[in-house]
């Protein structure tokens, strides 16, 4: 059965049960869809705790859990499309730091968001736990100063963290 209308041109991976996984990075895999919603600021948070990397320089795996948190503009990513992208980064070798601003930059690519955050919460390794956060508020609007603000609280009140 197929779900297909005017908001959802262009998405390829939703139903389609063919889709593979592809375990190098691939920007490609990103699909969005219009924003019914234009006239209303609101934030869709995205949970991704299955998030797999390779360290650049051992290539030992690295695991995390990824949130993004975006307020949409015109488009809105596909969530499906996402998951792909992100268990793209499987064998991807990168530092933390920039695997969440990789992340943040492609999705800032694809849906031009009015703001949007990528916040990477590591599980240790060597005893060291990183979590790395960024974030892009656009340009000629409020939310640039948000984006100024949140990053100047970001870790002021840090959340307990009893998984690791």
């Amino acid at each position: 059965m197929t779900y297909k209308n005017e908001n959802t041109k262009g998405i390829t991976h939703l139903g389609n049960k063919d889709d593979r996984y592809i375990f190098d990075y691939n920007l490609d895999l990103l699909e969005k869809f219009e924003n019914k919603h234009k006239g209303n600021d609101y934030f869709v948070k995205l949970n991704c705790p299955e998030f797999t990397s390779l360290c650049p320089i051992t290539g030992q795996p690295d695991f995390a859990t990824i949130t993004i948190s975006y307020v949409p503009d015109v488009y809105l990513v596909e969530s499906k499309s996402l998951k792909l992208y992100l268990f793209s980064f499987r064998n991807h070798g990168d530092f933390h730091e920039d695997c969440v601003n990789i992340i943040m930059k492609d999705l800032i690519s694809l849906m031009e968001p009015k703001y949007i955050e990528v916040w990477g919460k590591f599980l240790p390794r060597g005893g060291i736990s990183i979590d790395p956060y960024c974030n892009y508020g656009k340009p000629g609007t409020d939310w640039l100063e948000t984006a100024k603000k949140r990053m100047q609280m970001h870790d002021l009140s840090p959340e307990k963290i009893d998984n690791r």
